[in-house]
């Protein structure tokens, strides 16, 4: 049985929550950082885990 938690991704630039994603916390301690295509921005930037 797997640990998956749902986590927000938010722009680093305008701070907006744009993806969703899961994570295993017991396996994955530190925050997810992601490159990913924002719609505000119109184009790549890194998406962090924020809080729900």
């Amino acid at each position: 049985m797997s640990q998956d938690f749902l986590i927000k991704l938010a722009c680093k630039d305008c701070k907006r929550i744009n993806y969703w994603s899961s994570k295993n916390k017991k396996k994955v301690e530190r925050k997810i950082e992601l490159k990913k295509y924002c719609k505000w921005c119109k184009k790549q930037t890194k998406h962090t885990e924020i809080k729900k």
